[in-house]
């Protein structure tokens, strides 16, 4: 029997579809926030023309999600995705169909999302009640994925009630096969029209966990440390570890290139070296009770070597090697600036101030170092 629920969405889309300009997907109030955060095209001709050959169920969901929503923030070969429709973080539909048969046979490509900090004991059940859900602690997410919205809806919906206690999975799923015969029988069950509660604010559903590697640094913000404050030794270790984080990261990069004998031994020494002194760094901090803190400007070192190594990333050969070593030469130029300059000057205990020395020899060397490897390499 086919649900009534769906021909009604369907109806409705049609007639949406209908009523739509040649050049742009028509939204009301509540969707300008979606429309705001539109990046790709803003007519239904750009996903017309991606879903043309997408099987029949997906391509109908696709013309739903339009109807209702409007023009979608990404289009590609595989999958359409709203962001912030409506009561929702993202709505996507897939080109893949998956089969799943709770409450009864058909298959999924329709996934709904809201922010929700689901708690760890509840994990499993969530999992047990509807093995299509995924839940992701760090986002902050939870999502449900069926063939239709309102089975979304009543899927968070259940979700909701046993997180809160209200039921069990067995009352769960078998409150989700009732409300699905009821809705094709037309009563339009509240649970399946729109969602019973306000998801959680996106900030405190996340969950970033903890560090399990002692002398880890911790995220400013966090155990009352104040955002972006400077924190003496503690950023001083954290600048110190993102330094070594940037060089191992780079060092294992060039050793994936499989570069001359030279250009190897180097960056095997790099990765070696610096990850030595990320370890005695940890060690460190422990030893004197200082917690290292990745401030905003630690993070800011951070963000900075990882946007130098993605310009390396697609080099090859003789240029790849030219550039890494270049980039090493002027990142040490950089480190030693930022000791002499900075580090020393904020450092407070002893034991830090003789780590940062140590710390700057090392670097210096290998500075020295990449400075005749290439000047060897230009000959």
């Amino acid at each position: 029997m086919r649900n009534i629920h769906l021909l009604r969405a369907a109806t409705a889309s049609a007639l949406a579809l209908s009523f739509l300009p040649a050049h742009a997907a028509q939204t009301d109030k509540s969707d300008k926030k979606q429309a705001s955060t539109t990046v790709a095209a803003s007519d239904s001709s750009a996903m017309e023309k991606m879903i043309a050959d997408w099987p029949n169920r997906p391509k109908l969901a696709a013309r739903e999600m339009m109807g209702k929503y409007g023009a979608p923030a990404e289009i590609t070969s595989e999958r359409i995705i709203w962001k912030n429709p409506g009561a929702y973080k993202r709505i996507m539909v897939t080109r893949e169909e998956i089969p799943h048969d709770f409450p009864k046979p058909h298959m999924d490509f329709l996934e709904h999302t809201i922010d929700y900090n689901v708690p760890q004991d509840k994990v499993a059940d969530l999992i047990a009640f509807d093995a299509s859900s995924t839940i992701n602690r760090t986002a902050g997410e939870l999502s449900a994925r069926c063939d239709l919205e309102g089975h979304n809806v009543l899927t968070l919906n259940l979700d909701r009630d046993i997180i809160e206690g209200k039921k069990t999975v067995a009352e769960a799923r078998k409150a989700f096969g009732d409300n699905v015969v009821q809705d094709v029988m037309g009563t339009h069950p509240a649970y399946v029209e729109e969602l019973q509660f306000k998801p959680s604010e996106k900030s405190s559903a996340r969950f970033s966990d903890q560090p399990v590697i002692p002398g880890s640094p911790k995220r400013a913000g966090e155990d009352g440390v104040e955002k972006g404050k400077t924190t003496g030794d503690a950023e001083v270790l954290a600048f110190v570890i993102a330094v070594d984080d940037n060089e191992i990261l780079a060092a294992a990069e060039a050793t994936k290139k499989k570069p001359s004998s030279a250009v190897l031994d180097y960056a095997k020494m790099m990765h070696q070296e610096h990850g030595k002194n990320e370890a005695d760094t940890m060690e460190l901090g422990q030893k004197i009770s200082v917690t290292p803190i990745d401030t905003e400007a630690v993070d800011k070192l951070r963000v900075k070597g990882a946007g130098e190594l993605a310009a390396l990333i697609p080099l090859k050969g003789d240029e790849f090697e030219a550039a890494y070593v270049a980039a090493m030469v002027k990142g040490h130029t950089e480190v030693l600036e930022m000791i002499d300059s900075k580090l020393l000057k904020a450092a407070e205990n002893e034991a830090v101030k003789k780590h940062l020395n140590e710390t700057r020899s090392a670097v210096a060397q290998h500075l020295e170092m990449g400075k005749k490897l290439q000047a060897s390499m230009q000959r």
